[in-house]
């Protein structure tokens, strides 16, 4: 029959209250065991004197298997100076808090995990052995690693992309005759820029992380030349035709430029720039490259240029030979000029 309270209270002082120490004592050894953590004891000499069923599901071994053992048992190979190092604090009477290291489980896989070690002392305040509490942080670590990556690649691409707008403007400066011509040539080019950026972003997981979609070489070709289509023309202005391919990478940003620099001619002189002109756009995989050709109709006569044609042309050279490792050619036929690019595959999908 179970004590009434009034009982248990006679019996607390009867036994000068080892009643409540032992209540304590269980309520302690409870907490120890039902800690997600991994809770285990060692004397000085990192012998494991206690282990909590945490301490089995974090390292694998039960605690038939650990007590008796050396801890070093946990240490990886790499780490020899890590125990002796605790050891020599616990005997000062040093407190570890939060370290931060590597162990090994009974399976011989690796965990990152956060330590506290604490001394145990005995009645007398002498120390004779240390408490540890081991924290699994793979997650929050393989967190960590992946958010280090991704400020990486984001310095990365923002150092590349303020060192290619900085181009951009330095070099529109040389073709400009005046400070709106700068503004202008300088403006365009960046737009294109920022519309072939933008259309790798529509292509992310965020936006359908079941369908998730490269960018294609037709895509970035219609995103770039779409602001020179008139909706209200009965026929397209401009034709897409032959394979598809992914395009990833640093061409990305080159083809919009370059792209760009075929249309804003156009628009200038040749198909563009009449009320029926027409491009097409073919492309075709020829072995280890892939040939586009640009060919406009339906403009105005046109005429080899006999002169340097500034800027733009040394843009698009820079672009196809340096950047995208490619050739070009151009024929400046009477119906209309036909751009020929020969360009590797590895360099638009790498």
């Amino acid at each position: 029959m179970s004590q009434t309270p009034e009982g248990e209270r006679r019996a607390w002082h009867k036994s000068g209250g080892r009643l409540s120490v032992d209540r304590a004592a269980q309520h302690y050894v409870a907490i120890v065991e039902s800690s997600h953590d991994a809770i285990l004891s060692k004397d000085l000499d990192g012998v494991i004197l206690s282990w909590n069923r945490g301490a089995q599901r974090l390292f694998g071994y039960t605690a038939e298997e650990a007590i008796g053992r050396s801890v070093t048992m946990l240490i990886p190979a790499d780490r020899p100076n890590e125990e002796p190092m605790i050891l020599d604090r616990v005997r000062r009477g040093e407190r570890i808090d939060h370290y931060e290291t590597i162990r090994q489980r009974k399976d011989g896989s690796l965990i990152d995990i956060s330590l506290t070690v604490s001394p145990i002392k005995d009645q007398e305040g002498k120390i004779v052995g240390a408490s540890k509490i081991a924290r699994d942080i793979s997650d929050r670590r393989r967190i960590q690693q992946q958010q280090d990556l991704l400020l990486q690649e984001m310095d990365h691409r923002i150092k590349n992309l303020f060192a290619l707008s900085a181009s951009v403007v330095s070099l529109s400066g040389r073709s400009a005759n005046t400070v709106q011509d700068l503004v202008n040539s300088a403006r365009d080019r960046l737009t294109a820029l920022a519309r072939a950026h933008a259309l790798t972003l529509s292509h992310s997981a965020r936006d359908d992380p079941e369908r998730t979609k490269p960018t294609t070489l037709h895509s970035l070709i219609r995103a770039i030349v779409a602001p020179h289509e008139d909706r209200r023309e009965a026929a397209p202005r401009f034709a897409v035709i032959g394979c598809d391919m992914e395009i990833s990478g640093a061409a990305i940003s080159s083809f919009a430029l370059l792209l760009h620099e075929f249309a804003t001619n156009s628009t200038k002189h040749g198909a563009l720039s009449a009320d029926k002109g027409q491009i097409q756009i073919h492309c075709a995989s020829h072995g280890e490259n892939v040939i586009i050709v640009w060919t406009e109709h339906g403009g105005p006569g046109v005429t080899p240029p006999t002169e340097n044609q500034g800027f733009g042309e040394f843009l698009i050279r820079a672009t196809v030979t340096g950047q995208l490792g490619g050739e070009i050619s151009q024929d400046w036929k009477p119906e209309g000029l036909v751009v020929r690019l020969s360009i590797p595959r590895a360099r638009l999908t790498g």
